[in-house]
């Protein structure tokens, strides 16, 4: 054999040996993804199936959460997500129907974590285990709307293995979960997807903060747990956007550290006890912030306080912007009602707030809130105001300056023509020019001018002089605060050209 022979078996020989060992260390690509069989095991049976049911009075689809109707009548979630029912005839005739969905245990003793949509109306409730036991429901410990949970007991004749919560702050988008839950009736299937977005906003309620997951979610896997790769849970499984029915990959859960902080005042007391403030706020919308002087949107924009409320006692102002809440930015104004509500009633927290361009420190004492109040009120309409296109004293040749306002004192008989109450006080507006800045900001005849640019003001020429100083400082809009016939108070930010 000649020395090339040699050299080139030589060759050959080094390469087979590389490929072998690259194959060797590439076990991913061998065999697919790690298997999460091992998490899984450790965790189905603190999984539960969920069983209800309920006697119909009358006609299908007439009962709240029958079937015909997409979930339990005013439920936040009543768009997404569709109870699991039989069938039902539309005779009239009382007949039970029922539900299916999932939970999980969280204490041995028998506590058990669902929705709230759930087990709404219920007349029996079954928790049904892997190992086929099953255990009626003796009593619902506690059960939140708002949040779509709820806390059920069991009596089990052994302690149950129960699962912690994690926290869903870790969470990142791409990271892996697993949800396990009892879709379409067929109990304990087990779902893998990552996080597809955080702080999720569908518009359900005030607390609005949801894990946004592509693992696949179906009706029955309402009430289950979202798992992080520990074995955690990291979110409470709780809507679907579905227009086929089934999974298309969008699934919602109630975020960990929302979750329990509610299911142990649930454990508690029965109830939730949210902290509260008592201010009715509004986005800082980039128009807002040029007429506040602020860089860029952030904030929550006070339009309105409630009297006797916490907000009130500690002296923040309609037209105040809070930026900081006991230490954390406010991004938005949908952050601060998430950060009021679980902030521990009757504690002293900081607020920064900016007040006609500085920045103020105040101390409020977060109260309870009233069972009657929804949260911090936002407002992201504005007043609808029926137009009147009577005619009445104005100041027609300044309409142009004035954005395409007509305005004039509120007299006593432009009170009684336009509805508006004796406690509010400004200047009144009594036609807007169709295609006006202002008309584009749904500014209508009857609302009344409180405020421009944060000054009150209870004459025309008060509102001329304030426009035109806005207008000679050089900022493209004017911040004008108004109110309608019943007080309803509402920033509006008009452009100036």
């Amino acid at each position: 054999m000649s020395q090339h022979s040699d050299h080139s078996q030589v060759i050959r020989s080094w390469l087979a040996a590389a490929f072998t060992l690259f194959l060797a260390g590439t076990p991913a690509h061998a065999r697919g993804p790690d298997s999460v069989a091992d998490v899984a095991e450790g965790l189905q049976e603190s999984v539960v199936n969920i069983s209800t049911t309920q006697t119909l009075k009358g006609a299908q689809g007439t009962t709240p959460g029958t079937p015909g109707t997409p979930g339990p009548k005013g439920s936040p979630f009543e768009e997404f997500f569709d109870d699991f029912f039989d069938d039902e005839d539309s005779d009239g005739v009382p007949r039970k129907v029922s539900s299916l969905g999932s939970g999980f245990v969280i204490d041995p003793s028998g506590l058990i974590v669902t929705n709230h949509h759930v087990i709404e109306g219920a007349d029996e409730i079954i928790v049904n285990f892997t190992d086929g036991t099953k255990l009626k429901v003796v009593k619902i410990l506690g059960h939140d709307p708002k949040t779509d949970l709820a806390l059920l007991k069991v009596e089990p004749k052994k302690p149950l293995k129960a699962i912690s919560f994690g926290d869903s702050s870790k969470m990142r988008v791409g990271d892996w979960v697993m949800a396990i839950g009892n879709p379409f009736g067929l109990g304990g299937s087990v779902t893998v997807g990552i996080i597809s977005a955080t702080k999720r906003d569908i518009n359900a309620g005030p607390y609005d903060d949801f894990l946004q997951t592509d693992a696949a979610i179906n009706r029955g896997n309402s009430g289950g747990p979202l798992f992080n790769m520990e074995g955690q849970v990291i979110g409470v499984n709780t809507a679907i956007i579905s227009p086929t029915g089934g999974s298309i990959g969008i699934g919602f859960a109630v975020p960990s550290n929302s979750a329990d902080q509610v299911v142990n005042q649930l454990k508690q007391y029965g109830e939730t006890r949210r902290g509260w403030l008592g201010v009715h706020v509004q986005n800082v919308t980039e128009e807002i912030a040029q007429s506040l002087g602020l860089q860029e949107p952030a904030g929550a924009l006070v339009a309105k306080v409630s009297p006797d409320s916490p907000a009130a006692d500690s002296g923040i102002q309609p037209s105040d912007v809070i930026l900081k809440f006991d230490g954390q930015p406010i991004e938005n104004m949908r952050d601060l009602p998430r950060a009021v509500a679980a902030t521990p009633i009757g504690k002293n927290v900081a607020l920064e707030l900016l007040r006609k361009g500085q920045t103020v420190d105040v101390n409020v004492t977060v109260g309870r809130l009233p069972v009657d109040e929804e949260a911090e009120d936002i407002i992201e309409d504005e007043a609808d105001v029926e137009e009147d296109d009577a005619e009445s004293e104005a100041l027609p040749s300044a309409r142009e300056e004035l954005l395409g306002l007509s305005i004039a004192p509120l007299t006593d008989e432009l009170r009684d023509q336009y509805g508006i109450g004796k406690t509010i006080e400004g200047v009144i507006i009594t036609e807007v020019k169709p295609d006006s800045p202002a008309a584009q900001k749904n500014v209508k005849a009857g609302d009344v001018i409180v405020e421009v640019t944060q000054e009150k003001v209870t004459q025309p020429q008060d509102v001329m002089d304030r426009l035109l100083a806005v207008k000679r400082s050089g900022r493209r809009s004017v911040l004008l605060l108004l109110s309608d016939a019943k007080g309803e108070l509402r920033f509006v930010a008009v452009p100036t050209s």
